[in-house]
């Protein structure tokens, strides 16, 4: 069967997924945790990415080299971008950029230098399935508030952006570079390049933790231990039932 890694970036999101796995291992490489076992009947690798791009790639390499995984599943949190993406929502990227991204003048803004492209692009069949996943997920949780379920682009940088005033300039210059961006973390881009490089195929949900504005610190640990863990726990379940 095919072995799928689950990206976290934070402990309080994986959590949850630790205490389901049924016979769990762990191995420490790379100066990272690994936990192996089976999910809901599926193999699975949990691994946290750690925060920032950097961080992410390294862990996303050591689940391809060492573990052999054979696709990978991004579920975290992120700040809501679009004025149509509300705390509470989910996403599910289409494709990523990183925001920070700039070359110039030797390449266009935000091109990956020798890529020749400053999108990756999430693996389609694996992003329809956790379209899926997500919205069974949301209906099993039967929230009292309506939660929205948006797909598209999303962007990446070293940044926690956390002021209202950062985060519409941040949406102007990816607007004026072409890009139309729903959310913004810190770890996406870095994984989709990798599993690019390596032909892997890659999808990814983020739960809406803030607004990216002047309340995000305040914001953000809250809803990661209250909520973002209960709505990976219940997309994950949904996910590996259709793989």
């Amino acid at each position: 069967m095919t072995t799928t890694a689950i990206l976290s970036a934070l402990a309080e999101e994986q959590q949850g997924l630790i205490g389901l796995l049924e016979q769990p291992q762990k191995t420490r490489h790379a100066g990272r945790d690994f936990w192996h076992g089976r999910l809901h009947g599926q193999p699975v690798v949990l691994a946290l990415s750690r925060i920032g791009k950097v961080a992410a790639a390294t862990t996303s390499v050591a689940l391809i080299e060492r573990f052999k995984v054979e696709r990978i599943v991004f579920t975290g949190v992120a700040g809501g971008l679009a004025e149509s993406v509300a705390v509470g929502d989910m996403v599910v990227a289409s494709e990523f950029v990183q925001h920070d991204m700039d070359a110039s003048p030797l390449f266009p803004r935000y091109e990956v230098p020798l890529y020749g492209q400053s999108r990756f692009v999430c693996d389609k069949a694996l992003t329809a399935l956790l379209l899926q996943a997500s919205r069974a997920g949301l209906e099993s949780l039967a929230l009292p508030a309506k939660t929205l379920l948006h797909h598209g682009l999303m962007a990446s940088g070293d940044r926690f952006v956390s002021g209202a005033a950062e985060a519409r300039s941040l949406r102007s210059a990816l607007r004026l570079g072409g890009h139309v961006v729903l959310a913004v973390e810190m770890e996406g881009a870095a994984v989709a390049q990798v599993c690019f490089d390596y032909g892997l195929p890659f999808a990814a949900v983020r739960t809406i933790s803030d607004r990216a504005d002047d309340t995000a610190h305040l914001d953000f640990p809250v809803f990661v231990k209250d909520v973002a863990s209960l709505y990976a726990q219940a997309m994950v379940r949904h996910l590996l039932a259709l793989l």
